[in-house]
């Protein structure tokens, strides 16, 4: 039987909350660029935001999300808990800089607090990514952050974090993962741990939009190479992040309902897997 996914689809989280499943990404976006994505977004269905504090953009996000609440064109009369918004925080290092630093990200957003706030890499070693953490369980105690998670985290960066007993155990682990880059031992230990695993870059950064894989199959199933992309991380159980600033475009990419990517076609698209890189790769940091 057909999964069937759409803008309103939404995942079971281990903490017992839910999202979205397909949320806009918003890298290398900035000023009214920023605005008109997200703007085209919640009009087309969206409603989940990936920022960070390192993209620097999430006041922008924030406050495009609040004036589409208020505005004419909030025809579902969404509230405010209807829109999930992340965000990151831009590097680990002492307990006292991370809780300041998430603060500091609730009052940029303007959303009064943040849904999903992850670590967004495991750079400054174990030390850091440990108090780091724990400034994130505050925050969520103090209901400045509703969600944990982690982000490019390895294996080891993972087993780190679960071993440490944490009181809040991470929610998502957002990685590269795409059909040129599968992660499968990082994908498949977090879905043994009750990790969702979030999808950045899973249209690979229009690098392989022209693979002759890509194009035949995305001519059998009548859609675009975007969109059997996107298909093939919801299918796969993750959450994909697909970032675009074009209005026909952030559209499409949301419109994956009207199709089923068969086994044996995921299978060809598991198959293409080159450990294809696209922006950095910390996953293997000390």
């Amino acid at each position: 039987m057909a999964q069937q996914f759409s803008l309103t689809s939404r995942i079971k989280l281990a903490n017992g909350s839910s999202m979205p499943r397909i949320h806009l990404g918003v890298y290398l976006t900035s000023g009214q660029e920023t605005t008109n994505a997200v703007q085209c977004a919640l009009e087309a269905g969206y409603r989940a935001f990936d920022s960070a504090q390192m993209y620097r953009n999430e006041a922008e996000v924030g406050s495009t999300i609040l004036k589409f609440i208020s505005s004419n064109s909030n025809t579902s009369t969404l509230k405010r808990e209807d829109i999930h918004f992340t965000s990151k925080l831009a590097s680990n290092s002492s307990y006292d800089s991370a809780r300041r630093s998430i603060k500091k990200s609730v009052q940029q957003c303007g959303l009064g607090y943040i849904d999903l706030f992850l670590l967004h890499s495991p750079y400054g070693g174990q030390t850091a990514r440990l108090a780091s953490w724990k400034a994130v369980e505050d925050a969520i105690a103090d209901g400045e952050v509703k969600t944990g998670g982690v982000s490019n985290y390895g294996m080891k960066h993972l087993q780190e974090l679960l071993a440490s007993k944490p009181r809040v155990f991470p929610a998502i682990n957002q990685i590269e993962v795409h059909p040129f880059n599968t992660r499968t031992e990082i994908t498949s230990f977090c879905q043994q741990h009750d990790i969702v695993v979030e999808a950045y870059a899973p249209l690979v950064r229009a690098l392989r939009m022209k693979h002759p894989v890509i194009g035949s199959l995305a001519e059998k199933y009548s859609c675009t190479p975007a969109q059997l992309l996107i298909r093939w991380s919801l299918q796969h159980g993750y959450v994909p992040l697909p970032k675009s600033v074009t209005k026909d475009r952030i559209i499409q990419n949301g419109q994956i309902s009207g199709f089923n990517i068969d086994a044996k076609d995921m299978e060809k698209m598991d198959g293409l897997d080159e450990y294809l890189v696209t922006d950095w790769d910390p996953v293997d940091a000390d």
